[in-house]
């Protein structure tokens, strides 16, 4: 009977992100905690579930020409050397009891300012470009994103979106959406098969996610235009930060 909950959770949280656009792993890992997984289980198994997920959206806007190739790449020099960092610095503890609370903290600190993103969304859409210097400004952010990402299973989504709007307010919005994603699927898959090799992956878990969430963000997404987002992203983002000071303080 386990997988029919893991399917109705991963069925909730894919019509949410198909309605409002937030990444899964901000809702998906705090829904797991709730379910009793073990911290490291319930990150390294979300990374995994969105690096399967978002392959398949990376592929799908590339065909769309919604994709900014260079902007990805130099967004994936900084997070994926980041990201491998990260999981070789999981391997050096002895047990995952011994990383449980530096992954708790991750996931509490990246919940915290994925609400103020989503909180001050439109704020951030008005920002003037910064006109900064993005050789090198995104491998930074990479950097930091990609270590966050592998140890919380949370950002890859709405910060990345964020930053790519402040740095590029006249990117069209399906263009920072194709971007955003196709620098997740590797960064994610990445980190997912790192934590499967690290032994963090439940893979009945994993396939109940799978089947209830690929046709509800698909069903979601049609219903996005008929639901009051503007109630329901603050609602997100009040909650994600609630979570987040929670573990945080835990």
């Amino acid at each position: 009977m386990d997988i029919f909950y893991y399917i109705i959770t991963g069925a909730l949280v894919g019509f949410t992100v198909g309605v409002t656009g937030v990444g899964g792993g901000s809702l998906m890992t705090p829904f797991l905690l709730g379910f009793g997984f073990p911290i490291h289980t319930a990150v390294g198994t979300d990374l995994l579930y969105a690096g399967l997920t978002k392959t398949s959206g990376m592929i799908a806007h590339h065909r769309l020409n919604n994709v900014d190739w260079r902007i990805m790449a130099l967004l994936t020099a900084g997070s994926l050397p980041a990201a491998a960092l990260a999981l070789v610095l999981l391997s050096s503890f002895e047990s995952k009891q011994q990383y449980g609370l530096l992954l708790n903290t991750a996931l509490g600190g990246m919940l915290i300012v994925t609400a103020g993103v989503i909180l001050f969304r439109n704020t951030l859409r008005q920002l003037p470009e910064l006109h900064l210097p993005a050789h090198i400004v995104l491998p930074l952010f990479g950097l930091v994103l990609g270590a966050s990402v592998a140890l919380s299973s949370v950002g890859a989504g709405a910060i990345t979106a964020a930053v790519l709007m402040v740095l590029y307010p006249s990117l069209r919005t399906t263009r920072v959406v194709g971007t955003d994603i196709a620098h997740a699927a590797p960064l994610t898959l990445l980190a997912g098969v790192g934590h499967w090799y690290l032994g963090n992956v439940d893979f009945v878990l994993l396939t109940g996610l799978l089947i209830g969430s690929l046709p509800a963000i698909a069903l979601g997404a049609r219903f996005s235009d008929h639901l009051p987002e503007k109630f329901i992203q603050p609602f997100l983002g009040v909650l994600l930060l609630t979570i987040g000071i929670k573990l945080v303080l835990s």
